[in-house]
């Protein structure tokens, strides 16, 4: 597991403070999680499968190829945290006099 610094400042810079940058990257990494754990269970729904016993203790090899696949994409968070630093997170406010 590689541990890559960042720049607090550079993540200061693209939100008002980093509270705010904290609350940002974490939705947004939630937002990518789902949509790999959708990708993850429709490609094994898709999975032919022979008759299942209770006492089969047989691997697939498709399921486990599809895991090793998703494993390897990088982490959501990370993801989020460099969507943040290269613009690619448009965030908004809510009204606060609609509250």
């Amino acid at each position: 597991m590689n541990i890559n610094p960042v720049d607090l400042k550079n993540i200061d810079s693209k939100t008002n403070n980093i509270y705010e940058a904290v609350i940002i990257v974490s939705k947004r990494a939630r937002q990518i999680n789902d949509e790999y754990r959708l990708e993850y269970n429709t490609a094994v729904n898709n999975l032919v499968t022979g008759p299942e016993d209770e006492f089969d203790d047989r691997v697939n090899p498709d399921l486990i190829k599809i895991s090793v696949e998703i494993e390897a994409r990088p982490k959501p968070h990370q993801t989020a945290l460099n969507e943040l630093i290269t613009d690619g997170i448009e965030y908004r406010y809510k009204d606060e006099e609609k509250i």
